[in-house]
Parts: structure tokens; sequence; C-alpha cells
């Protein structure tokens, strides 16, 4: 069966004004990414902030033009499609936005706000769309006496609640979640992760889920993809790579990630202190070799490519054994 979406090669660059007498430069956002979506599946796509990972899921979604690669949908190359033809394609291909009040037009009412996506693609009639929306609300566990409130009336949680209704309006079966819950509290950030989940088991939906907390994406993921200044370095099964992650970066990722058992102690690994090279000027080879303490003058020279690791993992590194 062919993936609901396929990711090939995808890459974006950005030129940017070189300042006062200076040249224009390039900046490589988003360089060959590649992976596919199955059916009801959830990929996490982590990695530090500017890794590349929000503008793969506005390219997927066709906010932003990819500079490269291919981009297909149910099997129809959605790439470089018109606006035109982009149009029916969007009742199944839907996005969730970091920001829960950004997001939302703040002079709309809520119900106005989830009934939009019904009354541009057509199909509804006002009772038609009203119990529609009556449905969605109380699907994502917002009360019917908040219908006509705008979106300042609602806390932070409560307004992602009403950006998942409206990306469930016309029932796509792919949702890009973008960093979905990293501004919500904490204690409100798990409620919509299982909100999210449950939606997913009733409804068969497929999941690009963004993030950089990896808790979360250990959480809601059946797979992960792990980005490094605009290439991913490592994929695969949720489970397996966070038992035994095998690029030096996700390695490191992992050991970063605070351990509420104060007296369990291990051994971190060691990457040296510098910040993540500019996507002005990536370095040569791996990308990683600057920070890498398994660095070898092959690491230098040669970029890494993809490739089989064991159990269905694949690691962008030379020395991974």
């Amino acid at each position: 069966m062919s993936p609901l979406l396929d990711v090939r090669d995808l890459a974006k660059t950005f030129t940017v004004s070189g300042g006062i007498g200076g040249e224009p430069a390039t900046v490589h956002a988003v360089d060959g990414v590649s992976f596919a979506i199955a059916r009801g599946e959830t990929l996490g796509l982590v990695g530090e902030s500017g890794c590349g990972k929000s503008t793969v899921g506005k390219m997927i979604v066709r906010l932003l033009e990819p500079s490269a690669g291919r981009i297909l949908l149910e099997g129809t190359d959605i790439t470089h499609a018109s606006y035109g033809a982009m149009r029916p394609l969007r009742r199944r291909l839907q996005m969730i936005f970091q920001d829960p009040y950004g997001s939302l037009d703040p002079r709309q009412r809520a119900e106005d706000i989830v009934a939009e996506p019904l009354i541009v693609h057509g199909g509804y009639d006002a009772g038609a769309r009203r119990a529609r929306v009556a449905e969605l609300f109380e699907r994502v566990g917002l009360r019917a006496d908040q219908l006509r409130n705008v979106p300042s009336k609602f806390s932070g949680g409560q307004r992602q609640r009403l950006a998942i209704a409206r990306a469930l309006a016309l029932n796509p079966p792919l949702i890009i979640a973008d960093e979905p819950v990293s501004a919500l509290d904490v204690s409100i950030q798990a409620q919509v992760v299982n909100l999210m989940s449950d939606i997913q088991r009733e409804l068969g939906l497929a999941y690009l889920f963004i993030a950089h907390d990896l808790g979360i994406v250990q959480h809601i993921s059946d797979r992960v993809a792990v980005m490094y200044l605009g290439r991913i370095v490592e994929i695969g099964q949720t489970r397996a790579l966070f038992a035994s992650p095998r690029h030096p970066y996700t390695r490191a990722l992992m050991d970063a990630v605070p351990r509420p058992d104060p007296a369990r102690r291990h051994q971190r690994a060691r990457i040296p202190r510098g910040e993540v090279p500019s996507p002005l000027d990536p370095p040569s080879g791996c990308s990683f070799h600057p920070r890498c303490p398994l660095a070898t003058e092959r690491c230098r020279v040669e970029r890494p490519q993809l490739r089989v690791v064991g159990s269905g993992a694949e690691a962008a590194c030379h020395n991974v054994e």
C-alpha cells in the first residue's frame, strides 16, 4: 500500500541580504529531507530550534514553496501545485499551528472559526454546519455555551482545542501539528496530547507531530525522525530509537533530558561546547562533525547518507557501529 504522505529529498533555501555592502547569502533551511507517513500513523519530527522542522511542515501544506524535492499526498504530486489545484486537496491536509491565539482570528466567534472550512469548501447548508460545529466542540472537550465566544475568552488550552476542532472540520486523513503544545502549561500539554491521541484512535488520523519535547514525542509517536541543521540524521520506531539511539546527536538529545530519579546516575554523551553551525555556512561533510566526539577525517569531507542500521532504523553516520 502506498503511503499517505511521501516526502522525497525536500529542500528549502532562502536568500538573505548581506547587509551594507555585503553580498546576498543563501540559508539552507531544509537540505534533502525524505520520509513517508502511513495512514493512521504518527511520525514525530524532533530537533533543536532552527533545525528546519517547522519549515518542513509549512512546505508540506504549501505555505512555503519548496526549492527542491517532491511532496506526494495520496499519490498526487503537490510539490508545485497551483492555488487552484491545492484548494480541493486541502480537504485532505490540515494544520495545527504552534500559537493557539495567533492562529485564530480574534474578531471571529468560536463557532464561525470552526465553521469557516465548511463554508469555504461547501457541501453543508446552515443547519448541517451548526450540527457539525456542535459535534466538533463536543469532540474536543469544549462546551456548547462557548460557541459564541471570541478567542480572548478562552484559555490557552481551550484555544488549541478550538484550533484542533477547526483542523478536524473537513475530516482530513492527515494533520500537520507544528509544536501544538509548546506554548501551553505542562499540565495542559498532557490533556491536549491525550486528546489528539484519542481522536486519532477514533478517526484513524495520521499526524506529522513536530516538537522539541522528547517526552511528548515518545508518548504520541509511532516513529521518530531526528533533524539536525536541515537534515534527518536518524529515523526509526519510537521504542527502539529511545531504547538504543544510534546517531551521536540523537544520543546527546536523549541524555540531555532530565531524569526524574535523583538516585539514578548515568554517563552523559559529551558534545564539545559551541552553537549549532549557521545554515548560512553549513559545515562540509557531516553537518554534526564540529560537535561530534566520534568525528573522523571522513566525517569532515564526506556527507553521510541515511542507511539501515538494524531493526528498521536508519542513521546518517559513518561511525554508527
